[in-house]
């Protein structure tokens, strides 16, 4: 299924001296299985809208439907659990998040939440061990023993290992080495390949050109576009007056002469091809 902001608004601390609105008049609609970007510089919404999905924030006025739930201001948190058994969010660091006394426990802990029997829970949070690239010997050591990249895998692998059907990341890569960064994007891209909906908060461009199929764009509260990253990046002065950034393979060719692009390459490898095909020509 779809998921569907109708007219969203949010106002953080209404009708006081600290009144803010939030998100202002929202409307879009994501399709089931996509791996969708939102951009736009601090303070533009992004976090507080990503809080809307799994109804950490409810709207102050408007509707969301997602995941067979419909949201609006009226919605009781006594109805959220199933809700967040197929949405879940993962902060910028989610490291912060631990605190079972085990790497193992603290993956399992997730799927026994919505559940999983103690069985269960132990084999799935193995196999997520192993596929966010963490060592077995680590399973019963104490997951403050370990790095902090290493604390983020764990943290990663505790929401993954009850597979919600919608996983939403806020600057889940924050801090972490380039290499570390790309096996962290490769995981969240084969776990939306496998049939699951990713929704990805960042400000690496690179990253919404390699991985995003979609971007919403925010700006003031207010979502001022949504399209395919082509188009997106395509419209080169408008990214200057909304002052975004082009992916670091586009300003490339930007300031090559002698080649000829009919359309900015977004990523490294499609720069490679057209600069290849410019020399065989």
């Amino acid at each position: 299924m779809s998921i569907k902001f109708k007219q969203v608004s949010y106002i953080y601390a209404p009708d006081s001296p600290l009144e803010k609105k939030g998100l202002d008049n929202v409307n879009f609609e994501i399709q089931d299985g996509s791996f969708t970007a939102i951009i736009g510089h601090t303070g533009s919404g992004k976090s507080t809208l990503m809080q809307h999905f799994n109804a950490l924030l409810k709207p102050t006025s408007g509707q969301i439907e997602i995941a067979g739930t419909t949201i609006t201001p009226e919605t009781s948190n006594k109805n959220l659990k199933q809700l967040r058994r197929h949405v879940s969010l993962v902060f910028q660091f989610p490291e912060a998040q631990l605190f079972e006394s085990t790497v193992l426990n603290d993956i399992a802990f997730g799927p026994k939440n919505f559940g999983y029997s103690e069985e269960e829970a132990k084999k799935v949070a193995h196999n997520w061990l192993k596929k966010v690239g963490l060592p077995e010997d680590i399973a019963d050591k104490s997951p403050f023993e370990l790095s902090g990249g290493q604390m983020r895998r764990v943290a990663i692998a505790g929401v993954l290992a009850y597979e919600p059907e919608i996983l939403c990341l806020d600057e889940p890569a924050a801090g972490l080495d380039p290499h570390a960064r790309k096996q962290m994007m490769n995981l969240f891209l084969e776990y939306q390949k496998a049939g699951h909906t990713v929704i990805l908060v960042t400000h690496n461009m690179d990253d919404v050109a390699n991985y995003a199929d979609d971007v919403l764009v925010m700006e003031h509260g207010q979502m001022i576009k949504h399209d395919k990253p082509q188009v997106i990046f395509n419209d080169r002065s408008w990214l200057q007056q909304h002052y975004l950034d082009e992916p670091q393979a586009s300003l490339f060719a930007s300031k090559l002469t002698g080649f000829e692009f009919s359309t900015p390459p977004l990523t490294a490898e499609t720069l490679v091809q057209v600069i290849e095909k410019n020399l065989k020509e």
